[in-house]
């Protein structure tokens, strides 16, 4: 290893750095964009609005509903040390989150 990524990979104290809150955050993205991804789905496929709620909007459903806990689990675990790249997560995920409602809004289910 060299001595660049040793220094990434560890912090002043000398323990390794925690990054799962990276995870958790591209995880919360990444639900947001499963969400679009169903929505834009079923209008390409031409699935009609049904009284009944079919699966694929359960899964939206779900998605979105996940995403809460995601994010106050990413602000807990968070490394304010790196603040721009906090926010940037942060911006990130509100801009996913509002494109999925806005696909939803715009596709009329």
């Amino acid at each position: 290893m060299t001595q660049r990524a040793a220094e990434r990979s560890e912090r002043p104290d000398g323990r390794p750095a925690r990054r799962a809150w990276i995870y958790v955050g591209t995880m919360a993205i990444g639900l947001s964009l499963f969400a679009v991804a169903i929505v834009v789905g079923n209008v390409m496929a031409g699935a009609r609005p049904e009284a009944d709620e079919n699966t694929w909007a359960h899964l939206f459903q779900l998605a979105m509903a996940a995403q809460l806990p995601l994010l106050a689990l990413f602000l807990a675990m968070a490394d304010w040390r790196q603040r721009q790249r906090v926010i940037l997560f942060l911006v990130a995920q509100i801009a996913a989150a509002g494109a999925a409602i806005a696909v939803l809004l715009w596709s009329g289910y």
